[in-house]
């Protein structure tokens, strides 16, 4: 299958090793209940519903039995590494083992952004799926930016080309996992890597619902959303 093969499919990459250390739960952030399961499970459900995604892959850390106890339409791979970039490459490398190929996309989401929807996913998927290099969900700033400097502020920065990055990021595997492999350990989202090598990835509207539960006050306002879209 050619890179720009319009045969190419469409797989789902979920790193869910991480600690989350910002948000002070007992164990792992993602498997904390939020309105009445596990947060990882209603990320995953999101992508579930989407008829186009062929695969749904977890990267989770050595040892994590979360998903040997609890059933979810997923391929659990315990590969996950000491950063976000390595549980990402480790995962291309076991699609790539499952039968995916270079040209095919991945959609590579934070398990932490349970508030996603299959409308968001699809309308990153309709926007990328022509594009040379592939993009984002992204939201415009909406606030006033400021630089600091020793605890005051610097300066007040132009926010009217600022957007907040958020996932699912949407690129083909063989590109993506180049990005990732020359960029280093320290990047933090996939677009960066991409941004490495020369690429300029497309932005494509999310919303401010599709935050990631970092901080404590986050469960609560995430809880509230999907109670909210439950009634």
């Amino acid at each position: 299958m050619s890179v720009n093969s319009p045969n190419s499919r469409f797989f789902a990459l979920i790193p869910c090793a991480g600690s989350g250390s910002r948000a002070g739960t007992d164990g792992p952030k993602q498997y904390q209940p939020i309105a009445g399961k596990p947060m990882v499970m209603h990320t995953l459900a999101a992508f579930a519903a989407v008829r186009r995604i062929a695969k749904t892959v977890v990267v989770v850390a050595p040892g994590d039995g979360f998903f040997t106890r609890n059933f979810a339409p997923v391929t659990a791979m315990p590969c996950g590494g000491a950063t976000r970039a390595v549980s990402v490459a480790n995962g291309l490398h076991e699609l790539r083992k499952l039968g995916a190929v270079s040209g095919d996309w991945v959609l590579v989401h934070d398990a932490a952004r349970c508030l996603i929807t299959p409308a968001l996913i699809d309308s990153l998927i309709d926007a990328c799926v022509g594009d040379d290099v592939g993009g984002l969900l992204a939201h415009k700033l909406p606030d006033t930016l400021k630089s600091e400097r020793g605890g005051r502020v610097a300066a007040t920065l132009d926010r009217e080309d600022k957007w907040l990055a958020q996932t699912p990021q949407m690129f083909r595997i063989g590109r993506l996992l180049e990005a990732l492999e020359q960029a280093g350990d320290e990047i933090t989202d996939e677009a960066g890597a991409m941004e490495a090598l020369g690429a300029r990835p497309l932005l494509v509207a999310g919303g401010s619902q599709n935050f990631k539960v970092t901080y404590p006050d986050d469960f609560a306002l995430a809880e509230a959303v999907l109670k909210g879209r439950q009634r």
